[in-house]
């Protein structure tokens, strides 16, 4: 939520502007119109000789807990690109043969999580400034109970139904009240 105009730098008070149907911080001077969108999250589910790269997070939110290399995406590069900038930049690992995997809203948070799928380029990993540390994991070690989020854990699950069934088809997921929804869809 912005206070002050960044176009004039009066207050902004909520209100619905002309045709919309939404409240947004709207500049009661110059007229400016906020808008807050969802936020990107983009990651990696990366496969090192059966095994899948966690990383330990040194940050908040869920501290400690392991989760898959991801973070926001940035102005002025792909999805795919965030993708494997969050796992160079989490994990100091380097990505082969990127695939969309999972599409996960989360409407509760305001963000759209995306997670592709490759392979961890020469086995390599340590941690990065946001990483405690980074591990590899097969299935069965995997530490379900110390999963930082709901959408690595869906992303995972899936993966590895996968897997075992011998393809991989991307998904389309929404977390909150209507979760239980699932959409399948390939690309």
């Amino acid at each position: 939520m912005i206070s002050f105009c960044p176009q004039c730098g009066h207050p902004t008070h909520q209100r619905i502007p002309a045709g919309d149907n939404r409240k947004r911080n709207v500049c009661g001077t110059c007229g400016y119109i906020h808008y807050e969108n969802p936020r990107l999250v983009l990651g990696a589910v990366l496969e090192w000789q059966g095994d899948i790269l966690l990383c330990r997070r040194a940050i908040e939110p869920r501290a400690g807990l392991w989760t898959l290399p991801a973070g926001f995406m940035e102005n002025g590069e792909s999805s795919e690109d965030a993708a494997a900038r969050e796992s160079r930049e989490e994990a100091h690992a380097h990505a082969d043969q990127m695939r969309l995997f999972t599409f996960i809203d989360v409407p509760a948070i305001d963000q759209v999580h995306v997670f592709y799928r490759g392979i961890l380029r020469d086995g390599r990993h340590s941690p990065g400034e946001e990483s405690l540390e980074t591990a590899l994991f097969s299935e069965a070690r995997i530490p379900w109970s110390q999963l930082a989020f709901q959408t690595v854990r869906l992303t995972l699950e899936h993966y590895f139904e996968d897997r075992r069934a011998g393809e991989f088809k991307p998904r389309r997921l929404l977390t909150g009240k209507r979760a239980k929804r699932l959409v399948r869809w390939t690309v």
